[in-house]
This record gives C-alpha cells, sequence and structure tokens, in this order.
C-alpha cells in the first residue's frame, strides 16, 4: 500500500464494552489484543473502573469523549482507536456514528463491537444484593426489621407464588419468584448483623450448592440414577446419613398447612416400611387425616387436591352471583 492510499484509509473503531458485575482487569484476550494493537485508546470517564488495570498493563488510556465526526477523523489513515464504553455504553456517539454511517458524506472506518467482559447466568443477582445493601442502610422501615417481623411476608409470597404458579400466569410467575427471592437476600442481609452468629447471602449460597451436590452423586459423583424412584432414594439415603435422625417425623414443619402436613407424615411413614394405624376417634380432623394418608398412597397431593376443587368451588359461587345479577336479582346470603 503506497502512502497515499495509506493515509485515505478510513481506519477501525473498536466499542470495547465491559460489565461491571465482572472484577475490573478481567477481560478477554481479543480485548486485550485490541487495546495492545490500538493507535489510541480512548474513555470518556476518568474514573472508569478498568482504566487503572489497563494502564498497568502499559495501556495508555486518554480521557476523551469525542463527537462521531471527531473520531472518523482520528481513525483516517488507517488508525485504529478503542473507545472504552462507559456503563451507559454511549448512546450519544454510537447514535451519532450511525447518523453519520446513514448520510453518505464520508467514507466511515469499519466499526466493530467487542465485549471485553460480559455477565454469566444469574450476574443479576450480584445487584439484587448491592441493592438490598443499600435498601438496608438507608430505609428507615428496611433497616428496623429482624427475621420474626418479616416472617409473614415469606408465607405470604410463597402462597403469592403458589397462585400464579396454579393460575399459570407467566408474568406473575416472574414476578412471585422475585419477591420470593427478595426474602432470601433480605433475611441473609439481617443475618450479617448477627453479633453471635452472624451469616451472608454467600454463605446461604455455599450451603445450598453444598447440599445439591451431595445429594446428587447421580450427577457429582460415581452412583447411577436412571429413573425419578431412584434419584429420590438417593435423596433420601444421603439426607438419612447427614441428618442421623432418631424419628421419621423429624424436620416436618408443624407450621404447614393441616393437609400438607398430614400427607408428609404419611410419606414419611410410608417410606420407611412402617406399620403406624391411624389414631381412633371421633371428628372431622380425624376424618381428613384419614382422607390425606389415603390420597398420599394413592399418589395424590392432598391439599393441591382440595385447592384444585376449592378453586372450582369459587368459579361456581362467581357463575352463581353473575346470573343473579344478570337476573336482576342478589344472590341468596350475599354480605353487605
Amino acid at each position: 500500500m503506497n502512502a497515499t492510499s495509506s493515509e485515505q484509509a478510513p481506519g477501525r473503531i473498536v466499542l470495547l464494552t465491559t460489565s461491571h458485575r465482572v472484577a475490573p482487569g478481567l477481560l478477554s484476550w481479543p480485548a486485550w489484543q485490541a487495546l495492545h494493537a490500538a493507535d489510541r485508546v480512548l474513555c470518556s470517564d476518568g474514573a472508569h473502573p478498568q482504566l487503572p488495570y489497563l494502564r498497568e498493563a502499559g495501556i495508555r488510556v486518554d480521557e476523551a469523549a469525542p463527537t462521531a465526526e471527531e473520531l472518523v477523523d482520528t481513525c483516517a489513515g488507517g488508525r485504529t482507536v478503542v473507545v472504552v464504553a462507559t456503563g451507559e455504553g454511549e448512546p450519544a456517539l454510537t447514535d451519532g456514528l450511525a447518523r453519520l454511517a446513514g448520510s453518505g458524506r464520508i467514507q466511515m472506518p469499519e466499526l466493530e463491537l467487542l465485549p471485553a467482559s460480559y455477565d454469566l447466568p444469574g450476574a443479576r443477582l450480584l445487584d439484587l444484593v448491592q441493592v438490598m445493601d443499600r435498601i438496608r442502610a438507608e430505609c428507615p422501615w428496611s433497616s428496623r426489621q429482624t427475621h420474626k417481623g418479616l416472617a409473614k411476608y415469606g408465607i405470604e409470597e410463597a402462597y403469592e407464588l403458589v397462585e400464579a404458579i396454579e393460575d399459570g400466569d407467566r408474568e406473575e410467575l416472574r414476578e412471585e419468584l422475585g419477591d420470593v427471592l427478595l426474602q432470601v437476600v433480605f433475611h441473609a442481609r439481617i443475618a450479617e448483623e448477627d453479633p453471635d452468629a452472624p451469616f451472608s447471602v454467600d454463605d446461604v449460597a455455599a450451603g445450598i450448592v453444598t447440599k445439591l451436590i451431595h445429594r446428587h452423586p447421580h450427577v457429582f459423583g460415581d452412583e447411577t440414577a436412571a429413573t425419578p424412584e431412584e434419584v429420590k432414594e438417593h435423596w433420601l439415603r444421603t439426607k438419612a446419613v447427614e441428618k442421623q435422625r432418631t424419628s421419621v417425623t423429624e424436620g416436618i414443619p408443624l407450621g404447614q398447612p393441616g393437609l400438607a402436613l398430614a400427607a408428609k407424615l404419611a410419606s414419611r411413614v410410608r417410606t420407611a416400611g412402617l406399620e403406624v394405624p391411624l389414631p381412633q376417634a371421633e371428628g372431622v380432623g380425624y376424618e381428613l387425616l384419614a382422607l390425606a394418608v389415603h390420597a398420599e398412597a394413592a399418589g395424590v397431593d392432598p391439599e393441591a387436591a382440595l385447592r384444585a376443587a376449592a378453586r372450582a368451588y369459587r368459579d361456581a359461587i362467581k357463575e352463581t352471583e353473575g346470573r343473579s345479577r344478570s337476573g336482576g336479582g342478589e344472590a341468596h346470603g350475599q354480605v353487605s
């Protein structure tokens, strides 16, 4: 290439993006190659967290915020300019480059978007932890909450999640999962302040990761499991070794709904191979207990079955109310 053609070469603009959720300095190899090979490296934010690491690597970074036309002029002569994007992604610059390219007035340099670091799945959980930290520190209501005070909200959010699942509402499901997740992060943040036995959300995550790996030897170990039944057998066997419980009833929360509690007890009895007669007493409670045990043995979740029946009953009530209103009368027994 002769000098004249070199001077007329349009050059190259590389927009280098990074994720604030990845530690500064941890950039991809293509990013480091582009940075070292560039004729100029620009960044409009002098406090960009990547800058100390780039300079430590011997890369000169000029603090500048050129317009689209100025940046194109900088690339004249075949030069490569890397722009280290701010967290917002340089929208004004990219919009300007798009308009300039669409105008057809000048020969545009080659444009490249190069992600130097990017979010892995679950990265937004870091944002949630940071937001919770700030809310706990600055919100008058949140800063005063305790585990006991939040307990009722955990129950409420769990029921709302179940309702979203039963309704089949995907938008509600996503929202309610977020509300349940908030309860986990909120409680973990409160736990950090305990003077005697503090723990963090990382400790919570580490605990469940360890548990899942240990209870899935067919995934992370040498054992095999070809059916869901074999998986459950692995799980129960491993759990029994971990807990060293003296009764199958240990670990069953008595505060759960009655039908679910009865079914859980029946499941533990059946799994353990025990023959336990039902209490011989009269009353609706004992009749419901017998129904729950029978349902569990038949593979039916009595709590879910009753909820489905109750929903059908609710629909029938609303239908009756609708007919009554359309007929100009009032439903019998309507509460005012």
